[in-house]
């Protein structure tokens, strides 16, 4: 039987990653944007609008789809924290795993958020630490993710859940921390940035997208981490940024002040992904930082009056 995968989400910064990993495992891709996009034998797109009351059955009954991964959601930085259709997305999100389980899918995976975790403890178990969201966001994804195992257990069907840390790397919002330095001195401009002593943990995008479409293939079940496990202040990975551009007379450290609801550590306890999907990541700092100035150069390049703009 043909492998048949939704991918939602498949224009935005995560999901474009996933496509050509699926298509590699033998998946019949069918990517779902709100952008016109062509399609081939083994991708095909639907432009559709998932918050539109009734698009995701109608999705689900048109494509029958043997396998769901779900990342579609509004992810605007400095507006998705408090949106309002983060509880419209709650909604969307079980009309497709209603439809999905209904149409006899057989595996499920959607994407959450270390948003979900309470930040005060700093270290993220999956089983261990409390999960008390301080955003909107965080609690409609953790709401989600509470249905999502009620629903997978109520009608035995296999899901997982992702949990992202933070993120970086091509296609990436231009407001984003790693995007933003980068853009800022690539045009001779300064990049205003806090101390940076808070500790995080950043994974390349193109290792997220690895790691979800490794834990669509697998049995995993519930909640698993998707992080590099390793902790990096923020103030090192700005000034790496800086001199690879060789301007580090730009970077403007503690310009910005720190939010005292800032976690000084959020790191991911990973060996749930390491043990049981037997992932690792693949891409270093190093080389993630080079390819992502890399690919902004080329959009500066290519107009600069022009910037991506990520779907969703």
């Amino acid at each position: 039987m043909m492998k048949k995968v939704l991918l939602t989400g498949a224009s935005g910064f995560v999901g474009r990653h996933c496509i050509p990993l699926l298509i590699e495992q033998g998946f019949e891709v069918h990517a779902v944007s709100q952008q016109r996009q062509s399609s081939s034998a083994s991708l095909r797109w639907h432009e559709i609008n998932l918050l539109q009351e009734g698009a995701a059955g109608s999705l689900i009954e048109a494509v029958q789809p043997t396998h769901l991964l779900h990342f579609a959601w509004n992810a605007k930085p400095g507006h998705y924290w408090t949106a309002v259709d983060n509880f419209q997305w709650v909604r969307s999100s079980l009309d497709l795993l209603h439809g999905f389980a209904e149409s006899g899918g057989q595996r499920v995976v959607m994407a959450g958020s270390c948003a979900e975790y309470d930040w005060d403890y700093g270290w993220c178990n999956e089983n261990k630490t409390p999960l008390k969201p301080a955003t909107v966001y965080g609690t409609c994804k953790h709401s989600l993710q509470t249905m999502l195992g009620a629903y997978s257990q109520q009608f035995d069907l296999s899901s997982a859940w992702g949990r992202i840390f933070f993120l970086y790397g091509p296609f990436e919002y231009p407001s984003r921390l790693v995007s933003s330095v980068i853009l800022a001195l690539l045009q001779g401009q300064p990049a205003s940035c806090s101390a940076g002593e808070q500790v995080r943990d950043f994974l390349h995008v193109a290792d997220i997208a690895s790691a979800f479409v490794a834990l669509l293939g697998s049995n995993v079940q519930g909640p698993v981490n998707i992080a590099s496990g390793q902790g990096l202040a923020i103030k090192d990975v700005v000034t790496t940024v800086a001199q690879k551009l060789n301007r580090e007379d730009l970077l403007r450290l503690g310009a910005i002040a720190t939010s005292p609801h800032d976690p000084p550590v959020l790191l991911a306890d990973v060996r749930k992904l390491q043990d049981e999907l037997n992932w690792k990541p693949s891409i270093s700092l190093d080389y993630g930082l080079d390819a992502t100035i890399e690919w902004w150069t080329s959009q500066l390049n290519k107009s600069e009056a022009q910037y991506y703009s990520p779907g969703s």
